[in-house]
C-alpha cells in the first residue's frame, strides 16, 4: 500500500510509459468493428445505446498467463471491481460501485454473470474458469428488461468460442514463478454434413509456496490445481440450428490466506507482522479448498424467414468446501494479540440450477425490431457451516424459483434517430430452512417473495458516420435475500431477510470513431438511486452476518473507454471511471469490529454501533484507470515481428466494510504486467511478468478478533508459448 503522493507520481509515469509501448486496449482494436450481443442481438459496439466494454479472448489469455482468474478483470474494465475472500471460488463483482460484500455461499449479487447465455447465479458458479474465450462483454447499468432480476448494477457476459465447420486447433502454455503453470488447448471443425464440434481444455496449477511460521513447515500452503473442459456440438439444417454445450471443472487448492494483525491500530499500512511468503497457522488445515461443478446447455433456434424462435436450456451443478484459519494466527502466541482461535469450514452441497428461456425475435434489418419472451429459474442447494469445537455444525437449505415475461421493441424514427423501449415482469420466491442447528429448539425457517416490473427506454442519434450519441433511462431490481449463516453461530435473530432493492438509472453517452477510423473514444455519464438498498453487515463481538436495507443509495460518475492505433505498429488504450457513491439513511447503524482494535471514524450511538449515513458503498473504488499499449516491429523477411506490451490497472480509495475505520480503508492501488516476445505465422513465444512490481495490495479484511487482512497475488515471472492452426 502506498501513500497517495507516491501513487500519483507512478500514475503519471505509467501514463507516459504507456504512450511509448504496451498491450491492446481492453476495449478492442479500434480498426475493427467490434460486435456485441448486449441487446440479445449482434450489434456494433459503437451503435449499442448503453455503456459496454468488450474484452477479447486474446486479452483474457494474456491477463491470466500468470495463473490468475476472473479477478484479473478488476479495474481493467472501466467501473468494474472484482474481489473475493474465498480464493478461486465465489468472486464478488461491483459495477459503478454497486455490489455485495456478503461472503456466504447463498449470497445474491446485483451483478449477474452470464456464460454462454446461461446465468451463473450462485457465487460458486460465477468462478468457472476462463478458457477458449471469444469475448467478455461488461454491460454497465440496470439490465432488468432482457436479463431479469439481480442485474441492477450490470452484467458480465462471457462467450466462449463456438464450433464452426472450418478446422482450427490452438494451444498455449505458460510456466513461471512458484511452479505456476497454465496450459490451454482447443480443437474443432466439421464432423459431418451440417455437424461441427469444438473441444477445449484448461489445466492450471501452482506449487505450495507459503511457509507456516508456527509449525516451521516449508511450502505449507498456497498452491492449487484447476482442471476444466468444454465440449460443444453444433447442428445446422436450413433454418434450424442446435448447439449443445457440456462443461465441467474440478479444483483442489487454497482458499484465501488470512493474516493476523497485519494492521496496527490507527493505520491501514501493512506492518511487520505481514510476510507474503509466511503465515502462522494452528488451524484450518492450510486453508484447503475443493470444488467440482458440471453443467450442460442446449440452444435451439428456428428461423421462420423473418422472426426467429430461440430456446435456451441450462443445467448447472456444484459441490465443494473451503476451510480457513479465520483469525489468521495462533491465540496466545501471535502474531499480535489474538484472544481466541477461530477456524471455519463452509460446504456447498448438491447445488442444482435449472434455467429455461424462450424468445421470439424479429429480423435485425427492419425499421421496427422487437423481441418477446419468457424465462424460468429454479435453484436448490444446502450449505453446511462447521466451526471448530463449539457450536456444532449447522446445515441449512436454500431454494429459489423465479419466472418472468419480457418484451422489447426498437423503432428507427428517422435514418438518424432510433428509439428502444422494453418491459419485464418478474415473480421471485425464496425459501430457507435449517436442517440441523443444534443451538435452536425449533429449526429456523424463512421465506421471501416479491414481484416487480422493470423497464428501459433509450434513444440513439447518429450525428454522422463516425459519431453516435445516446441517452438511456432504466430500472432494475435485486430480489429479496435471505442470510442464514448465523444459524451456525447461534444468533437469536437468524436468519435475516432483506427486502427487494430497486434501481433507477439515468445515462448519456457518446461513441466516436476518431483518427480516420483508427481510434475510438466511448464516454458516458450516469446517475442512479437505489431504494431499499441491500447491504450485508458483518462484525461485532459476535461476528454476526446480517442483511439490512438502507433507505436509499445514490451514485453518479462517468466512464471512458478508448483505443488508438497511433502508428502502424503502436496501439494504446485508456480506460477510466469515476463513481461517487453514498449511503443515505440517517437511522442505519452497524456493529463495528468485534476485536476492539480498530479505530471507527463514524459517529457511535448509545449501543456502540456506528452510524454509516453518508459513507460510500463498501468495496466501491472512487476511480479506476486502465493504461495499456502494444508495440510491434517487423524483423527479417519471413513475416516475423518482435513485440512488447504492458498493462496497468489502478484503483482509487475504498472502504472494506459498511462502517469507516482507519485500519479498513483501502488506499489507491496499482498493478502492472509486461510481455516481450516474438511472433511469426502461427506461433508466438514470450517472457512475461504479472504484478511486475510485486505490489502488496490489501483486498480485504476480517474484523472479528484481530486486525486480519488478506492480499493480492504475488509477482509471477515466466515464459509462454502459443500456436494456432486455422
Amino acid at each position: 500500500m502506498r501513500k497517495s503522493g507516491q501513487f500519483e507520481k507512478l500514475a503519471f509515469g505509467v501514463a507516459g510509459a504507456a504512450a511509448l509501448m504496451a498491450t491492446p486496449a481492453v476495449a478492442q482494436e479500434s480498426a475493427d468493428d467490434t460486435i456485441v450481443v448486449a441487446t440479445r442481438r449482434a450489434e456494433s459496439l459503437q451503435e449499442v445505446p448503453l455503456s459496454v466494454t468488450a474484452v477479447s479472448g486474446d486479452r483474457v489469455e494474456s491477463l491470466l498467463s500468470g495463473g490468475g482468474d476472473i479477478l484479473q478483470l478488476s479495474a481493467r474494465v472501466p467501473g468494474l471491481n472484482v474481489e473475493s475472500s474465498n480464493g478461486r471460488v465465489a468472486p464478488r463483482f461491483y459495477i459503478r460501485g454497486l455490489g455485495n460484500t456478503d461472503f456466504d455461499l447463498a449470497a445474491s449479487q446485483p451483478v449477474s454473470v452470464i456464460m454462454d447465455d446461461v446465468v451463473m447465479e450462485n457465487v460458486a458458479l460465477k468462478s468457472f474458469p476462463l478458457f477458449d474465450i471469444q469475448q467478455i462483454e461488461v454491460l454497465r447499468g440496470p439490465q432488468g428488461t432482457l436479463f431479469g432480476r439481480n442485474t441492477p448494477a450490470g452484467i458480465v457476459n462471457i462467450r466462449s468460442v463456438r464450433p464452426s465447420e472450418e478446422f482450427s486447433a490452438q494451444g498455449s502454455v505458460s510456466y513461471g514463478t512458484y511452479g505456476t503453470t497454465r496450459a490451454e488447448g482447443a480443437i474443432g471443425g466439421a464432423l459431418a454434413q451440417g455437424v461441427s464440434a469444438r473441444a477445449s481444455l484448461l489445466y492450471a496449477r501452482r506449487d505450495d509456496w507459503v511457509d507456516n511460521g508456527f509449525t516451521g513447515q516449508e511450502d505449507f500452503t498456497g498452491g492449487y490445481e484447476d482442471i476444466a473442459g468444454r465440449v460443444q456440438v453444433l447442428f445446422e439444417n436450413g433454418p434450424f440450428t442446435a448447439l449443445a454445450n457440456v462443461h465441467g471443472r474440478t479444483l483442489e487448492g487454497t482458499s484465501s490466506l488470512f493474516r493476523a494483525n497485519v494492521f496496527t491500530t490507527g493505520s491501514n499500512e501493512l506492518n511487520a507482522n505481514f510476510d507474503r511468503e509466511r503465515v502462522f497457522y494452528n488451524g484450518g488445515g492450510g486453508n484447503p479448498q475443493e470444488y467440482d461443478n458440471y453443467g450442460a446447455g442446449l440452444t435451439l433456434t428456428y428461423d421462420f424467414g423473418g422472426p426467429t424462435l430461440t430456446s435456451i436450456t441450462g443445467y448447472e451443478t456444484a459441490d465443494g468446501f473451503s476451510f480457513g484459519d479465520i483469525d489468521g494466527g495462533v491465540a496466545g502466541t501471535g502474531p499480535g494479540f489474538i484472544p481466541f482461535d477461530s477456524a471455519t469450514q463452509d460446504n456447498l452441497n448438491d447445488l442444482q440450477q435449472f434455467t429455461q428461456e424462450v424468445r421470439l425475435a424479429s429480423a435485425d434489418d427492419q425499421r421496427l425490431t422487437w423481441q418477446v419472451g419468457a424465462y424460468y429459474f429454479d435453484s436448490d442447494f444446502t450449505v453446511t457451516t462447521v466451526g471448530v469445537g463449539f457450536p456444532p455444525a449447522a446445515t441449512v437449505a436454500h431454494s429459489n424459483q423465479s419466472w418472468s415475461l419480457f418484451a422489447q421493441a426498437g423503432y428507427a424514427v428517422t435514418d438518424k434517430l432510433t428509439v428502444t423501449g422494453g418491459i419485464r415482469y418478474t415473480d421471485d420466491d425464496k425459501d430457507f430452512a435449517a436442517i440441523t442447528a443444534p443451538l435452536f429448539g425449533t429449526l429456523p425457517r424463512a421465506s421471501a417473495s416479491d414481484e416487480n416490473t422493470s423497464f428501459d427506454l433509450s434513444a440513439r442519434y447518429t450525428v454522422n458516420e463516425d459519431v453516435n450519441v445516446y441517452a438511456r433511462l432504466a430500472t432494475g431490481f435485486r430480489a429479496p435475500s435471505i442470510q442464514g449463516r448465523d444459524v451456525a453461530f447461534g444468533s437469536p435473530g437468524a436468519p435475516s431477510v432483506a427486502s427487494s432493492e430497486t434501481v433507477l438509472s439515468y445515462e448519456a453517452g457518446v461513441k466516436a470513431d476518431v483518427l480516420n477510423g483508427s481510434g475510438r473514444i466511448n464516454a458516458a455519464v450516469f446517475y442512479y438511486t437505489v431504494e431499499d438498498q441491500q447491504f450485508t453487515a458483518i462484525g461485532g463481538a459476535g461476528n454476526f452476518t446480517q442483511l439490512v436495507n438502507a433507505d436509499e443509495g445514490e451514485a453518479y460518475g462517468f466512464e471512458l473507454d478508448s483505443s488508438f492505433d497511433l502508428t502502424e505498429h503502436l496501439t494504446v488504450g485508456v480506460g477510466a471511471s469515476y463513481a461517487h457513491t453514498e449511503i443515505q439513511d440517517a437511522a442505519l447503524t452497524i456493529a463495528p469490529c468485534g476485536s476492539g482494535q480498530c479505530t471507527v471514524l463514524n459517529p457511535i450511538d448509545g449501543f456502540g454501533n456506528a452510524r454509516v449515513n453518508g459513507n460510500p458503498f463498501p468495496q466501491a473504488p472512487e476511480y479506476t484507470l486502465d493504461l495499456n499499449a502494444r508495440y510491434e516491429h517487423p524483423v527479417g523477411a519471413g513475416g516475423g515481428s518482435i513485440f512488447a506490451e504492458t498493462d496497468w490497472a489502478i484503483r482509487g480509495d475504498a472502504n472494506i466494510f459498511l462502517y469507516d475505520a482507519a485500519e479498513f480503508r483501502l488506499d489507491s492501488q496499482f498493478e502492472g504486467g509486461l510481455r516481450i516476445g516474438y511472433a511469426r505465422d502461427f506461433y508466438e513465444a514470450a517472457v512475461f511478468a504479472r504484478n511486475i512490481t510485486d505490489e502488496e495490495n490489501v483486498i480485504g479484511a476480517v474484523d472479528f478478533n484481530n486486525n486480519t487482512g488478506f492480499v493480492n497475488e504475488p509477482r509471477v515471472v515466466g515464459v509462454s508459448f502459443s500456436a494456432k492452426l486455422n
